[in-house]
């Protein structure tokens, strides 16, 4: 069992491990790690502005991401006084695989006036302590993404429709970095179309081809919790949306497009 699910080789290179296998492929990566893995780029090209908040991260997946060596580029865009545009590039075996853009913002304190609609805040359906664990379908099969996550049934039945998960790293994203609570919150979000499935991941591919996570504050604490639903068309073509909480109360919103196909 690797350590992390990546290792640091200097000037922005990082070797996968096996931890990062996604369910479709054994040689390809579930999407949630590199993507958390461009994340904390992106958070410290945006931390040197003082710029704190990610409130945006946009992700489009080009290509399967393979377990091999990953380069991650980060472009400023723009960086004003209280925000700040950023894309980011995520290449391997000398491919773009992935393309990035986010926004991060300037952290003020605004104190929140008392009887605003739809505040306070929802919170999960319920606590991690009190969820059941939960074991992903594909777990056992060969060392990933279920082994570098622990999951936990908040409400609904796991992979079987509408349901909200609490997810917590078991490892380092990366060997040498304690991971940030944005990339918790990456690692996690992607697997929105996962865990509200309603079709069998045996007889079906319902694979993302992007994830936009949108966040109304900062994550804390280790535990994220997804409360995710897939609308799917008659065309082949699908939706999942997430709600994203941490122990204290709704954080944001997730969505991934989704290309259906049948198996043969």
């Amino acid at each position: 069992m690797p350590s992390s699910a990546y290792v640091a080789l200097g000037d922005d290179n990082y070797q996968s491990t096996a931890l990062t296998r996604g369910p479709w492929h054994p040689r390809h990566q579930h999407a949630g790690p590199p993507i958390a893995l461009v994340c904390g780029a992106i958070e410290q090209a945006a931390a040197r502005h003082k710029l704190t908040h990610i409130s945006r991260l946009t992700t489009n997946l080009l290509r399967p991401v393979p377990i091999s060596q990953l380069t991650v580029e980060v472009t400023e865009d723009y960086v004003g006084r209280n925000t700040g545009h950023f894309s980011a590039r995520l290449i391997s075996e000398e491919k773009e695989v992935a393309r990035f853009t986010a926004l991060a913002q300037r952290e003020n304190d605004v104190p929140v006036p008392d009887g605003l609609p739809g505040h306070p805040l929802p919170v999960a359906p319920q606590g991690p302590e009190s969820s059941p664990a939960a074991t992903f379908p594909f777990a056992g099969r060969h060392v990933g993404y279920a082994d570098f996550v622990e999951a936990r049934v908040a409400r609904g039945e796991f992979f079987r429709g509408p349901s909200a998960i609490w997810f917590r790293l078991r490892h380092p994203l990366v060997d040498t970095e304690q991971p940030s609570a944005y990339q918790r919150v990456a690692v996690a979000a992607d697997s929105g179309n996962g865990i509200s499935a309603i079709l069998d991941f045996k007889t079906y591919s319902f694979v993302n081809s992007d994830l936009t996570i949108n966040l109304l504050r900062r994550p804390r604490g280790e535990w994220i919790c997804v409360d995710a639903a897939t609308h799917i068309g008659p065309d082949g073509c699908a939706l999942s949306e997430s709600r994203l909480f941490d122990e204290q109360g709704m954080i944001g919103r997730a969505t991934q497009s989704l290309l259906v196909r049948k198996l043969t």
